[in-house]
């Protein structure tokens, strides 16, 4: 498994779909899971307004992440309820291996902002004035007016570097500024699970046999 990348600050193009309960079948269609890998999915994103039809891979113009002003986007500013619907974790693992490191929406779903998490993503939850406050900002120049994303300060700046201020669980914090996963936060325990077995085996030998 590769390992999961810190995030602390982050820079970034700004692409604004601002659609409110975009559940996680819009997000990453049930027909473009054909593999429980992570890798793979990217190509799958949003593929039911990426592309003209179904199965095919011919991009629609009209849907903004093919508009060449916003590739490369790592940033998502989306509608309210981002992320409902099933917990399919490809959803996640869709818009981080197409480059999405933050997504900032007015509110997620709860299991898809869990995974977030879990996988490098950092949600960002604003208000939706502020969120469209930001998506003007950036149209016209998205890659000359990006944003910045400061997890430590719990800012987001825009393009003028005005601050917007977010609240994020502290636990959730120390796993995307020290890119762990829940595995990696369960290894920082070894030494303690280490222990327990070896006094479990004193305790308990017949289990080990």
């Amino acid at each position: 498994m590769e390992p999961l990348s810190p995030l602390r600050r982050h820079t970034g193009i700004a692409v604004p779909l601002l659609r409110n309960n975009i559940d996680t079948d819009a997000i990453i269609p049930s027909r473009e899971m054909k593999r429980v890998s992570k890798h793979g999915l990217g190509e799958g994103l949003f593929a039911a307004w990426r592309y003209t039809l179904p199965g095919s891979r011919e991009a629609d113009p009209a849907f903004i992440l093919n508009d060449p002003a916003y590739r490369g986007a790592s940033i998502l500013l989306a509608g309210a309820n981002f992320g409902c619907g099933s917990s399919r974790e490809h959803a996640v693992w869709a818009l981080h291996e197409y480059g999405f490191r933050v997504i900032i929406a007015p509110s997620f779903g709860s299991i898809f902002y869990s995974n977030c998490v879990r996988n490098g993503i950092l949600p960002v939850e604003l208000d939706e004035a502020a969120i469209a406050r930001l998506a003007g900002a950036v149209a016209g120049d998205p890659a000359g007016r990006p944003l910045t994303v400061d997890l430590e300060a719990g800012q987001v700046l825009d393009p003028e570097g005005r601050a917007l201020g977010f609240t994020i669980n502290p636990g959730h914090r120390r796993m995307l500024m020290e890119g762990l996963d829940v595995i990696g936060l369960t290894l920082e325990r070894a030494a303690d699970i280490d222990a327990f077995e070896q006094a479990d085996r004193q305790r308990r030998p017949w289990i080990y046999r």
